[in-house]
């Protein structure tokens, strides 16, 4: 049983390295037997399928983040009416904890993210509204009531502007964090990155709709 436990945890230790760095699409099911030393009927047995490997990777982070995301906004709203600025600071806990389940977490977790946001994974997105759907609805209406003069379409598109962002930056950061070294003598870790980009993201989800 514990030969079982171990050989899992060496796939998922294997795909998640490679999906972070060479994304989904890119990362063959030969090359993480090869990086976890299993073969392929193993991953077979485990998962079935690369969708289904793709999903408990992410698992592994989301079973952690979104309830702790989602009572931290919960929380938040108690007895107040939070910003925007509030609530997406209210993630930067949940998301630096995930440090401590994995070395280097809250970096990998956000890549990943960003890989399926990239590369089009619409199993993704029906894999994180059907297993966290509840706590996803606890981020999204607060930010609609924080910012009730925005049209609910008009919503989406800024929500996915917003995600957008955090990807490209989460992507970036490596050389954003080098050039603000050398020309400003700034020294950023993961946490400045995230908390930098916060103020940009609630002012953008909540500047007026202009008609034109």
């Amino acid at each position: 049983m514990a030969n079982r436990s171990d050989t899992k945890t060496r796939i998922l230790d294997a795909a998640e390295k490679l999906f972070a760095e060479r994304g989904f699409s890119e990362t063959s099911l030969r090359l993480i037997t090869s990086k976890a030393e299993v073969n392929l009927a193993s991953v077979n047995y485990h998962f079935g399928s690369k969708k289904e490997l793709i999903r408990a990777v992410l698992a592994r982070y989301l079973d952690r983040f979104m309830p702790e995301a989602s009572d931290a906004v919960v929380q938040l709203k108690q007895g107040s009416e939070p910003s925007l600025n509030e609530i997406f600071s209210s993630l930067v806990k949940p998301l630096l904890e995930l440090n401590k389940f994995k070395a280097d977490g809250t970096r990998t977790f956000l890549q990943l993210l960003g890989r399926g946001y990239i590369e089009s994974q619409g199993h993704l997105r029906w894999f994180i509204t059907t297993h966290y759907g509840e706590h996803l609805s606890e981020f999204v209406k607060a930010v609609a009531e924080s910012a009730p003069h925005i049209p609910p379409a008009e919503m989406f598109w800024r929500l996915h502007f917003t995600l957008g962002t955090v990807v490209f930056t989460m992507a970036s950061a490596d050389a954003l964090t080098e050039i603000a070294e050398a020309d400003f003598n700034e020294h950023n870790d993961i946490e400045a990155v995230i908390r930098k980009v916060i103020p940009y993201l609630a002012a953008g989800v909540a500047v007026p709709v202009t008609t034109q």
